[in-house]
């Protein structure tokens, strides 16, 4: 069982920058493979990053590609996703998820967080 919890999130005007963190349970967080998810109202949840067990991996969205990073700290069980030049379409409620399976499909991870609102104004 792994339990999330995300932090970071907020108000920011477009260009800005914010870093969102997520907390892990569990003394295997090492073995998972941690993404971000986004959800805008009225739309289904997306994909934006994921990063797998080791950090020598990562994924990105088109949509985020080249603003977005994500990280992980293994020791401290963190996942960390720096999120620059933001626009208002960035604009979601974030979601930091866990899995050991493949592919980016939100169905394919197991655990989630309860989610931070990030809005960006114009």
């Amino acid at each position: 069982q792994v339990q999330l919890v995300e932090s970071g999130g907020g108000l920011v005007q477009a260009g800005g920058t914010l870093r969102l963190s997520c907390a892990a349970s569990g003394r295997t967080f090492s073995t998972y493979t941690m993404g971000w998810f986004r959800q805008a109202p009225g739309k289904e949840r997306e994909f934006v990053a994921r990063i797998i067990g080791s950090g020598i991996s990562r994924y990105y969205s088109d949509s985020v590609k080249g603003r977005f990073t994500i990280s992980r700290d293994n020791a401290k069980n963190t996942v960390s996703l720096q999120m620059n030049s933001l626009k208002p379409e960035d604009t979601a409620i974030y979601y930091c998820a866990a899995t050991k399976r493949l592919g980016i499909a939100a169905d394919n991870y197991d655990y989630w967080g309860q989610g931070t609102q990030v809005t960006v104004s114009s």
